[in-house]
């Protein structure tokens, strides 16, 4: 029998999802035990672990993500190295949650972001768009014998897409609700909102990155305190807002710009840092901590409130990803949002933590579905499309 009808033919389906975002500072994996598909898709959670990358492994990616710093051989070899980490990850997540490698069915894996190009670009004749994650499914399957899934983002861009965000698709399977209006959001390394109305179908769903998430805050964190982040917010709680830089960086063109539409690492990496640093002189090292994080929150607010709120009230805010984590921002949320409740993924028993692991796991199921692993809405496609690369052992 094929392997992949084998595995459709089983009403429970133990998947393995794989992540690493923005931050660069590890592989997020989570197992988890997925039934049906499409809007009947459920998922319980079986274990969840972050493993960090080698030390110094951090600083050789993004010198290679790059194009002044990075070298052709040295890309190529990450598309290899990274495979052996997103595997290793595999088989300890499966470790750790008891179950024998011939028990996991299928491995669904983002990879690591290397450069990501989602404005269209006359070249040759053609409108290109494109985005490049390492850590190629082969050399997972390969590795650790479990079928794999991959390369999600390039379907959506052949279609016209930005290739991001793709985690609309698992916010509309699992969190849409019948009676309440909600936003859920990712704070990553970027922050992407994603808008359910209430009683939605998959055409009235629409999403974007509306900027940095954690990405500014952890970078000025370890540029000032050698810390690779912002633990609970207890920088920014010592700070105070420094009004002329947060007005600076609230006029950023991205900010302004309409949705559909997607960011990262070359807008809001080190360049980015290092046109703050030039006030170094005038402005305390926690005043810079609580300004970004204070850009961060209100950078979110302000693409609800320009794109969003005209045409829906929202109800509930459902926070996930690293952010959730920090204090001071969540209390911002809280905040700018008004009477909008605020609460984290974890009260749906989705660990606010593994919710980009497990939307890969759920994108890697539709793939095997044969259902569409997009929403034009978020993405700008032409079209709903199957995503992802399907690699057999």
């Amino acid at each position: 029998m094929n392997p992949l009808e084998r595995i459709w033919r089983k009403k429970k389906r133990t998947v393995i999802g794989l992540m690493s975002g923005t931050s660069a500072d590890g592989i997020d994996a989570t197992l988890a035990e997925i039934s049906g598909a499409g809007t009947s898709t459920a998922v319980r959670i079986l274990a969840f672990d972050t493993f960090p990358y080698p030390r110094g492994f951090k600083r050789f990616l993004l010198k290679n993500s790059n194009p002044e710093t990075a070298r052709i051989d040295n890309i190529a070899r990450l598309e290899v190295l990274v495979g052996e980490f997103f595997a290793d990850a595999a088989v300890r997540i499966a470790r750790r949650g008891r179950k024998p490698r011939e028990q996991i069915d299928f491995i669904g894996s983002h990879g690591q972001t290397l450069h990501h190009l989602p404005i269209a670009k006359r070249l040759f004749g053609r409108s290109i768009r494109s985005t490049f994650q390492v850590g190629d499914p082969s050399v997972i399957a390969k590795r650790t014998g479990i079928v794999t899934v991959g390369n999600f983002r390039m379907g959506d861009m052949a279609l016209g897409g930005s290739g991001a965000p793709l985690v609309p698709l698992f916010d509309y399977l699992i969190l849409r609700s019948r009676t309440r209006n909600r936003i859920v959001l990712n704070i990553g390394g970027i922050a992407n909102l994603t808008i359910l109305p209430k009683g939605c179908r998959r055409e009235d769903v629409t999403a974007f990155d509306t900027g940095p998430g954690n990405m500014v805050v952890d970078a000025l964190a370890q540029y000032f305190f050698s810390e690779p982040y912002d633990r609970d917010g207890a920088l920014a709680s010592k700070g105070i807002i420094h009004t002329r830089l947060l007005r600076k960086l609230l006029d950023h063109p991205y900010l302004r710009r309409r949705p559909p539409k997607s960011t990262g690492r070359e807008m809001f990496g080190e360049g980015f840092v290092k046109s703050l640093l030039k006030y170094r002189g005038e402005i305390y090292s926690y005043d810079f901590i609580t300004t970004a994080t204070e850009f961060t929150a209100l950078s979110i607010y302000e693409g609800y409130r320009r794109f969003l709120k005209p045409a829906i009230h929202a109800d509930e805010l459902i926070v996930s990803g690293g952010g959730s984590k920090n204090i001071y921002l969540m209390e911002a949320l809280r905040r700018y949002f008004g009477g909008i409740r605020v609460m984290t993924s974890d009260e749906f028993d989705i660990p606010s933590d593994a919710k980009e692991a497990i939307c890969f796991a759920v994108l890697a199921n539709e793939t095997l579905a044969g259902n569409p692993g997009n929403i034009p809405g978020a993405t700008g496609a032409d079209r709903p499309t199957i995503l992802g690369s399907i690699c057999l052992p």
